[in-house]
């Protein structure tokens, strides 16, 4: 067990690639956790194979360095307003924050979300200004915005005396002068242990210890990590688990693990204060209590914000069904969606009256389609529907979710950037030039004006647009017919494999978004139309061979760059009567009905219906 007034525990919170798993691995070097022969990759913090990809963090996660005589344990956590359901139990764990604002970009939509959560937990904040190396740095500014939103989210005195830390997490260097950097993190370690309240709970008290993450081993089984908010566990303990629905169920503790670097050491005992891991309860889950069975009492259950964004998950149908996944029946989706619910309490599942159909409820596009990518790597085929926002009625008036969206655009495509987002029902809140030739927007606008807007967005700005949105609030409806796409498309008239013949007598009616030689079935969506209208085409056509040789044989036929999507930008491309197939090689665009005379019939019965009402 750790002295208590030796212990700190903190969160790093930020706005996405603002450093904070850069600056964990700093810290972590510097403090001497790491042997001098030991091999650390970059990024350290970032386990899974998605994390690395897209240089995101998704999952919150601990681990702890020693500096001089304290303990510091650290969370990293997701900046992600998608995973905000992760911040938000971190926030439980920890005494204070540092809070990373990148020095040129300075307070982004999820700076301002995940300093939110920090300041409603009463959590002590430091403030480190990254990126402090970069040319165009502007670090006064950046503090002043930073304590202009302090005092938007009504922070108090004592929050408002923050500390500010200007940083390089790539140099590995920090300072409390922005122009001059000291060479290591001396800095950071100190205002740490200097500002940062030790933990103040009674070792001596009945135990109570709340289940904040959750992770899980083959040999072990689950693992709970979590804060001891009072009293002391020991290994092998007889203990009392409070579920979050009041049932008292009696368990014992197998292993108790603390955390030294990224390693899980075995221990026999902690103390209050200390952030644990544990195994040997079978079935624990997040959000429920473990106490001391004499005096089982229950600790808050975790409020975590609702989701926003919906979409159904439908067993693969397609003609091609079965062919690339491993996993393809409705019992084994089941299964997959509800152990997910286990980590992650932002999602919700829920059963439909098809065995084959789960309606997804999440926090965003993202959000979901972390956990689609996942499934498919798995060996998982499954079909989507379009996402759609989750509305609410309050008080008897009918109400949607409103991002705030911040862009930052050059001078020359403001105009029409704006013209957009009015056509999408934004609401202009904020406008700042800063004479560099791009000027930053924000706004607020319904969540549905914003579902397949990106790609768009990214067209009207020729890829110079920069793009952040967060959750705001829940805003009065904003009318039908709001964003979504205005372009029909071009769909397979046959089952075969797509031939460079038959693409090429197409190409100029639309945008293809394959290649020849790929299989393709009648109702797969194989193209944009260059009008508003859907188009049936043949791609399979093959040339006809003849005697008669043609004019052209000889003349080199090139054809255009097909657009491929990755998964976000197929689910943000689908309309209301389209599915996303995603298999573990393939993601392809189709219509609910394959058919062209059953599609034909179902819109004529779904026009005669709405004249009727």
């Amino acid at each position: 067990m750790h002295a208590r007034d030796k212990i700190r525990n903190i969160a790093i919170i930020a706005h996405v690639d603002h450093g904070k798993t850069t600056l964990v691995d700093k810290l972590l070097q510097q403090s001497g956790t790491y042997r001098d022969n030991e091999t650390v990759q970059e990024r350290a913090m970032d386990s899974n194979d998605l994390e690395r990809e897209r240089g995101i963090t998704i999952l919150a996660k601990n681990t702890a360095i020693t500096y001089k005589d304290y303990f510091i344990n650290i969370v990293d956590t997701p900046g992600h307003a998608d995973f905000g359901g992760e911040v938000e139990r971190i926030m439980k764990m920890v005494d204070g924050v540092l809070l990373v604002v990148d020095a040129f970009e300075g307070c982004m939509p999820q700076t301002k979300f995940v300093l939110r959560k920090a300041l409603e937990q009463n959590l002590t904040p430091i403030v480190v200004l990254n990126k402090i190396d970069r040319p165009n740095a502007r670090p006064s500014e950046v503090v002043d915005e930073v304590l202009d939103l302090f005092i938007e989210l009504g922070a108090n005195d004592e929050q408002l005396d923050f500390p500010v830390v200007y940083a390089s997490a790539l140099q590995g260097t920090s300072s409390l002068n922005p122009d001059q950097q000291e060479s290591d993190m001396e800095t950071l370690y100190e205002t740490i242990v200097n500002h940062i309240p030790h933990p103040t709970e009674d070792p001596t008290l009945p135990l109570q210890f709340l289940v904040t993450l959750m992770d899980y081993n083959d040999y072990l089984g689950r693992i709970a990590i979590g804060r001891i908010n009072r009293g002391i566990i020991q290994q092998g303990q007889s203990v009392a688990v409070m579920t979050r629905e009041g049932a008292v169920k009696q368990a014992r503790i197998e292993k108790l693990f603390g955390f030294q670097g990224l390693k899980r050491i075995e221990i026999e005992q902690a103390g209050a204060g200390d952030i644990v891991a544990l195994s040997g309860i079978k079935d624990i889950n997040i959000g429920e209590t473990i106490a001391d069975p004499a005096k089982p009492e229950a600790l808050p259950v975790l409020k975590i914000d609702e989701p926003t964004l919906q979409m159904t998950f439908v067993v693969n149908n397609s003609p091609f069904a079965g062919k690339e996944g491993k996993w393809v029946t409705s019992r084994k989706l089941r299964e997959r969606l509800f152990k997910e619910l286990e980590t992650d309490v932002s999602l919700r599942v829920d059963e439909t009256d098809s065995p084959d159909a789960f309606i997804v409820s999440g926090r965003g596009e993202l959000h979901l389609g972390i956990l689609i990518e996942n499934m498919r790597r798995e060996g998982f085929e499954l079909q989507v529907s379009k996402p759609e926002v989750i509305i609410k009625e309050i008080d008897g008036v009918r109400m949607e979710p409103i991002e705030r969206l911040l862009i930052d655009v050059p001078e020359d495509s403001m105009g029409a950037v704006m013209e957009s987002l009015g056509m999408r029902k934004a609401e202009m809140v904020n406008m700042i030039n800063n004479g560099t030739g791009t000027v930053r927007l924000e706004f607020l606008i319904p969540a549905r004006g914003l579902i397949g807007y990106s790609t768009y967005f990214l067209t009207l700005t020729r890829g110079y647009g920069v793009m952040n949105h967060a959750f705001d609030s829940y805003g009065p409806y904003a009318g039908a017919n709001l964003g979504g796409r205005h372009q029909g498309v071009l769909i397979s008239f046959e089952t075969g494999v797509a031939t460079a013949y038959g693409m090429l007598s197409i190409e100029d009616r639309g945008t293809l978004f394959m290649h020849p030689g790929i299989d393709v079935y009648e109702g797969m969506i194989i193209g944009e139309h260059t009008r508003d209208t859907d188009l049936v085409v043949n791609v399979c056509k093959e040339k006809q061979m003849t005697n008669v040789r043609a004019a052209s044989k000889d003349d080199t036929v090139r054809m255009k760059t097909p657009r491929i999507f990755s998964l976000e930008q197929a689910l943000e491309y689908l309309n209301d009567d389209e599915y996303c197939e995603v298999t573990p090689k393939s993601i392809r665009l189709r219509k609910k009905i394959l058919n062209k005379s059953e599609r034909e019939r179902s819109e004529k019965t779904r026009k005669v219906a709405e004249s009727n009402v």
